[in-house]
């Protein structure tokens, strides 16, 4: 099986640069242990060219500067050199055939494909022509000239082959470090636009408790205020007392009923005491035991800690879904789910209740109202009760924290809830 991780040609490389010194001196020490006549003649010239080969193999490409590889220059001058010594070489001795197959290997790796061609076709001309002597007659030519012919057109094919796979696999491997340059950058850039986003939450939440507080705490309390008066001034007229003192009681009953709602859209005393899995598990228990309707809540993935405003979403959102399903659904069965992804958290809520008519309600749509007023639907605002918010609420505070909510539904099929929020862990955005 193929690898989809590219090749590391500087690992390579490394392993490819010591090379044609150890060829050098293998092809060296077979000569000399070479019994030949003529041997000891070919000691006294083959030991300054071997070294002579040795320091410009060194110099120009074991210990060449990096910038000199993307140059076509020195790498030409290098290689055509080195075939020069190395059939100087092999008129002394045909056993440094060894050293010049070195170019074989070198054309690809340091040339332009035509002259790694080039190259190639010198190697096999010196290794079939040198070793043997010029052919003499035509049986012999033919067989050399259909040696050269062959060895070069395979090698160079190949090579070219093998260059360009190469060059493929460094574009790869740029590329997948771009990609990860970028990936890091986003990730920046998504923890950012969380913070903003919770800043933009702060505040909204802000001014939602202000409002709040101007609309029906402040008015509430002045109007308290106003039938005590009111009732201490009747004192002389009980009828008309009592009836101050009962308006006092209403508005103080609907003052209550109003902060009940405004605290309950803040942190649940839930997620206090446990992260989400079991602040969703402990609602639903209690949820069972309040509606008598069989709950089962499955965690999948590896639970982490999440910012604390996306534990509140999902938590509302299961929250109000179980509030829908008490009230609409008709259901016998609820089950939730909390998936927890890679790179994003799932809470799916599911009942087999009777469904509405909106096969699937995503983004900023709403389900219609069912048409008996009761059964059918999903409550799409507050019902004056507590923690009533209905879709809309939902969703303003899952867009807070980048999430999303779809709700699908089919009339008898039952209804299933969604939230998706990024997999943001505690700590990361504060």
């Amino acid at each position: 099986m193929l690898s989809d991780e590219p090749i590391d040609l500087a690992r390579v490389r490394r392993y490819l640069t010591p090379l044609p010194l150890a060829l050098l001196a293998v092809a060296t020490v077979l000569s000399y242990l070479q019994p030949d006549e003529g041997a000891a003649n070919a000691r006294v010239t083959v030991g300054p060219l071997v070294a002579v080969t040795a320091g410009w193999t060194l110099a120009m490409y074991t210990l060449r500067p990096r910038e000199w590889s993307a140059r076509t220059g020195p790498m030409l001058t290098y290689v055509a050199v080195q075939q020069v010594l190395a059939a100087v070489l092999m008129t002394q001795h045909p056993i440094f055939f060894v050293f010049a197959v070195i170019g074989f290997v070198q054309a690809y790796d340091l040339l332009p494909p035509q002259w790694a061609f080039v190259s190639v076709g010198a190697t096999s001309l010196m290794i079939n022509l040198i070793p043997g002597g010029i052919p003499d007659t035509s049986k012999r030519i033919a067989i050399a000239a259909a040696s050269v012919v062959l060895q070069t057109l395979l090698i160079g094919v190949f090579g070219n082959l093998s260059y360009r796979f190469n060059e493929r696999s460094e574009e790869r491997r740029r590329l997948i470090a771009r990609l990860k340059s970028v990936i890091a950058e986003n990730n920046g850039l998504h923890a950012q636009l969380l913070t903003q986003a919770r800043e933009a939450g702060v505040q909204d939440e802000r001014q939602r408790m202000a409002r709040e507080i101007h609309d029906t705490l402040a008015q509430s309390l002045a109007g308290i205020v106003t039938q005590l008066q009111a009732a201490d001034r009747a004192r002389e007229r009980p009828e008309r007392r009592d009836w101050h003192l009962e308006q006092a009681r209403t508005l103080a009953g609907e003052g209550l009923s109003a902060a009940r709602r405004s605290v309950a859209a803040l942190q649940p005393v839930e997620l206090d005491e446990a992260h989400l899995p079991g602040a969703v598990q402990d609602l639903a228990r209690r949820w069972s035991a309040l509606h008598g309707v069989p709950v089962s809540v499955e965690a999948t993935g590896d639970p982490v800690p999440l910012l604390t405003e996306i534990e509140v979403a999902l938590f509302r959102v299961a929250q109000e879904a179980l509030a829908n399903v008490a009230k609409h659904a008709a259901a016998g069965r609820v089950g939730l789910t909390i998936s927890y992804l890679d790179d994003t958290v799932m809470l799916d809520v599911r009942d087999d209740g009777v469904g509405f008519g909106a096969l699937t309600v995503t983004g900023r749509d709403e389900p219609p109202p069912p048409e008996d007023g009761d059964g059918g639907g999903y409550s799409d605002g507050g019902d004056g009760g507590d923690g009533g918010y209905g879709l809309p609420g939902l969703r303003q505070r899952l867009e807070r924290v980048l999430g999303t909510l779809t709700v699908e539904s089919a009339p008898g099929a039952g209804t299933a809830v969604n939230a998706s929020v990024p997999a943001i862990r505690r700590g990361a955005g504060e």
